[in-house]
């Protein structure tokens, strides 16, 4: 699509447009009604053609217009974009050219006409923003297109507001508009005073997986002593429609007690996420965001005490999350080693007692257990610099039936309850991922490594130096993703594994199940990975 534009001035929209090429649109030619306005020179270090028509003293705007009408004839376009052009457009001019947007620094019909930075301030209104609506002989009247929010500061001038409105807001929404025109889904309805657009899906999905556009809210609820590393600034913003238990909503119990800190709410964060997995008592040990040690168990404190052992060095300064009201009795053995957080759905008033014996550490209420079984977040997000990606959580629930027994040997009924309980565990472990399980308790975890043999060999390690009570012999092994070579499988052999549980779809697979048949190991593929990077 070829665009024409017209501007009075800077036309930073403009050259925003022409650097972005939305959809791959071009510029044919930007306009001018005043000489030396500084998007002339921009635009032709651009390879942008220009032309300037300025109005002349005394000169009718009907004749203005016909001779930027004339200069623009010169030229093919399909679409024209006004910045900052400082003329009302007659009809019989609108009527001759394409389509003509503009984009104003205000959420119209609020705030019209050229002071609107000064009227936003001036109504006291916390969000502004700007609008991208099609040019018709009104000041600001024409059908809009799309709008783009933007806070208001308690402490804005109108200059402050004026640069944020076009960087964070303009430079967004007018190249979203002119792409939605290339891609010939917005439709301008003359009759009905109204653009629409297909696929704009800004607040719901309409059956889609991801809107096409996403609008965010959240309110900053606590500013963090630092980030990851103390010279990082950090705070903390909350959803406040998350249904969903979570920790940013918690209340801390123990008051007197410092604050989390970032990584203390990353980590609890993904402690929670761990243990909503299971139905049965479940505890789980975090650190770094990475399981220290999963259980479940009869009793909660059982729990408690096999996630522990798993590894109860790497747990010194971890993150406890349960799954039911914490009792004096696993309350006890939380306090017998350092730990920053617990998190958990209530707490007797006997568990208070002894965990506020520890001065520091926090005590998080994530509310009734029942809610825990809630998943209202459908998606996780990560940020990058220049955008985010954004994904559907993983919430899948491998069951036995969904497994593919590939191997000589069959899996006991046992070891097919460890598989799934290694499953829904390891899907917390950073990739490449392994993990030892005996019964539904960890072993060992090997995670983060970017070789899968040596992922096996950590979870090995872990398993023979670190875990007090238990080890690898007799275990189950699962790997986040499939075996790209059989040595993953001998290095989990000679820790004594006895079973695996992988994805498979390796184009080695019959050479790993051929070496899982010489080790008179069990195999079952799953069929799909759970691959965790963040």
């Amino acid at each position: 699509m070829q665009l024409a534009g017209m501007a009075s001035n800077r036309g930073r929209n403009l050259l925003h447009i022409a650097d972005r090429a939305p959809g791959g649109a071009e510029f044919a030619v930007v306009l001018a009604n005043e000489e030396g306005a500084p998007v002339l020179e921009a635009a032709s270090e651009r390879g942008i053609p220009t032309e300037v028509v300025v109005r002349e003293e005394g000169e009718s705007r009907e004749a203005h217009e016909a001779r930027v009408r004339e200069r623009l004839a010169g030229y093919e376009f399909d679409l024209v974009c006004l910045d900052g052009y400082m003329r009302i457009l007659t009809e019989a001019f609108l009527d001759e050219v394409p389509t003509t947007l503009n984009v104003h620094p205000s959420l119209l019909p609020a705030f019209p006409g050229m002071d609107a930075h000064e009227q936003v301030l001036g109504a006291g209104v916390s969000v502004t923003g700007c609008t991208v609506h099609v040019v018709d002989e009104t000041v600001d009247g024409g059908p809009i297109v799309t709008q783009e929010p933007v806070p208001v500061y308690d402490d804005d001038e109108p200059a402050d507001l004026k640069e944020r409105v076009l960087y964070e807001a303009e430079f967004a929404a007018y190249p979203r508009a002119v792409e939605w025109f290339v891609e010939g889904r917005a439709e301008v309805d003359h009759d009905e005073g109204v653009v629409r657009v297909d696929g704009d899906t800004a607040t719901r999905d309409d059956g889609e997986p991801f809107p096409r556009r996403r609008l965010a809210a959240d309110d900053r609820v606590a500013d963090l002593r630092y980030g990851e590393n103390p010279h990082q600034a950090a705070a903390l913003y909350a959803d406040a429609t998350c249904e969903e238990a979570n920790v940013v909503d918690a209340p801390q119990l123990n008051e007197g007690a410092k604050a989390l800190s970032y990584n203390n709410y990353n980590d609890a964060d993904g402690a929670l996420d761990l243990i909503k997995e299971f139905d049965e008592p479940a505890a789980a040990v975090i650190k770094h965001t990475n399981p220290a040690g999963c259980a479940t168990a009869d009793t909660l404190a059982d729990a408690y005490a096999d996630a522990l052992s798993t590894d109860p060095m790497s747990a010194f300064g971890g993150i406890v999350a349960l799954n039911r009201e914490c009792d004096a009795a696993t309350a006890e053995q939380i306090i017998d080693s350092f730990k920053e957080v617990v998190v958990a759905p209530g707490y007797t008033d006997a568990a208070l007692d002894v965990l506020f014996e520890k001065e520091n550490l926090r005590v998080l209420d994530v509310g009734d257990e029942s809610t825990l079984s809630e998943t209202s977040e459908r998606h996780t997000e990560k940020p990058l610099v220049g955008g985010r990606l954004v994904q559907d959580r993983d919430l899948q629930d491998v069951s036995a039936d969904d497994l593919e027994f590939v191997t000589e040997r069959q899996p006991t009924d046992a070891e097919v309850e460890t598989m799934l309980f290694a499953w829904k565990t390891l899907k917390h472990v950073k990739s490449n991922g392994i993990l030892f399980a005996q019964g539904t308790e960890t072993v060992g975890v090997g995670m983060g490594q970017v070789s899968r043999v040596d992922a096996v060999r950590l979870a090995a390690m872990k398993a023979e130096e670190h875990a007090e009570g238990k080890d690898a012999q007799g275990a189950v092994m699962a790997s986040d993703a499939f075996f790209p070579f059989p040595d993953g499988i001998e290095a989990a052999a000679d820790a004594g594994i006895e079973a695996v549980i992988q994805p498979g779809g390796s184009v080695n697979d019959e050479d790993v199940i051929e070496a899982a048949d010489e080790h008179g190991m069990a195999m079952a593929f799953t069929g799909q990975r759970s691959f965790r990077h963040d």
